[in-house]
């Protein structure tokens, strides 16, 4: 399996199980989508923000096929002006590289800096997927294991209604 080592040994450790697919890289959502088209489950899109000061981030979590401007995000989160967190930034809190951002990455937010939000409609989905922190692959959980694994990481995550 290629991915993330530390992320395979957390989810075992776990006892998360998963199904696993390999696929070519997808750097946008419409990319992964075509990428997707066999993998029966909900597909994720994976947002990573920074706040206007800058000394605070956030993984927003929606189904892949919502489409959302920043200026609803920030309405939604409450958080003030937000953008999108730079590269540097995301190697520094989640370990990832550009279309790689996955909640899995928070197995490297050591200080457990990332507030996740992950959008209420997802809780009506069996099955999720997302990338094991490389874009050339994905994998499957349940949403229940998504949640037992986020409780795992100690960051703090919220459930919000973002469309309807």
């Amino acid at each position: 399996m290629i991915g993330d080592k530390k992320l395979y040994e957390v989810l075992n450790d776990l006892a998360i199980g998963f199904d696993y697919y390999e696929h070519p890289p997808a750097f946008t959502v419409e990319e992964a989508m075509r990428r997707w088209k066999d993998i029966p489950s909900t597909h994720c899109k994976n947002l990573f923000f920074r706040n206007h000061k800058g000394d605070r981030h956030y993984l927003v979590i929606l189904e892949a096929i919502q489409q959302m401007n920043i200026h609803d995000i920030e309405i939604h989160l409450k958080q003030g002006k937000l953008s999108f967190a730079s590269e540097q930034r995301m190697m520094k809190y989640l370990g990832l590289t550009p279309g790689s951002v996955s909640p899995f990455g928070l197995i490297h937010d050591k200080n457990n800096e990332v507030i996740v939000f992950i959008d209420e409609n997802l809780q009506k989905a069996k099955k999720l997927s997302f990338h094991p922190n490389l874009n050339s692959a994905s994998i499957v959980i349940s949403f229940n294991n998504l949640i037992k694994f986020l409780n795992w990481t100690g960051n703090e995550h919220r459930f919000i209604k973002l469309y309807d």
